[in-house]
C-alpha cells in the first residue's frame, strides 16, 4: 500500500480490509476495482466486484461489529479512507450524500435477497 496525493493505493491482490477484523473506517473507491468476498469453510465466496464511485466497509461506521467480508484490490486501486467524523461532516455539507449511501445499501440488500431466493430454489 502506498499513500498518494489523495487516498491510499493498493496493488493487485493486496487486502484492504479482512473479514473478522475490527474497523472504524469506510472506504470510497477513487480509481480501480476491489473484490469483496467471505471465507466459508476454508473457501472464498465472491460477493461483489466494486468500482470507482462505490464504497465499502460502511457497516463499521454504523455498527461496532467485526468486518463481515474481506476486500482486496482487483488490479491497482486507489481508495479514500473515511471515518465517522468525516462522514458526518460531509453529510452536513451535502445531505443528499446520506440518501445516496442509503440507496446503495438498499440495492445491495435487494441483490442479496435475490441471491438467497435463487440459492433456496436450486436445492
Amino acid at each position: 500500500m502506498k499513500t498518494s496525493e489523495l487516498g491510499k493505493v493498493f496493488s493487485d491482490g493486496e487486502v484492504i480490509i479482512r473479514q473478522g477484523d475490527g474497523g472504524e473506517f469506510m472506504y470510497e473507491i477513487l480509481d480501480g476495482q476491489v473484490e469483496v468476498f467471505q471465507e466459508r469453510k476454508g473457501e472464498e465466496v465472491r460477493l461483489a466486484i466494486l468500482e470507482k464511485g462505490d464504497f465499502f466497509g460502511e457497516m463499521a461506521i454504523f455498527e461496532r461489529e467485526k468486518r463481515s467480508a474481506t476486500v482486496r484490490a482487483h488490479g491497482q486501486v486507489r481508495v479514500l479512507t473515511v471515518d465517522k467524523k468525516i462522514l458526518l461532516r460531509r453529510i452536513s455539507e451535502d445531505p443528499s450524500l446520506a440518501l445516496r449511501i442509503l440507496e446503495r445499501m438498499s440495492h445491495r440488500i435487494r441483490e442479496m435477497d435475490g441471491e438467497l431466493v435463487r440459492m433456496r430454489t436450486e436445492k
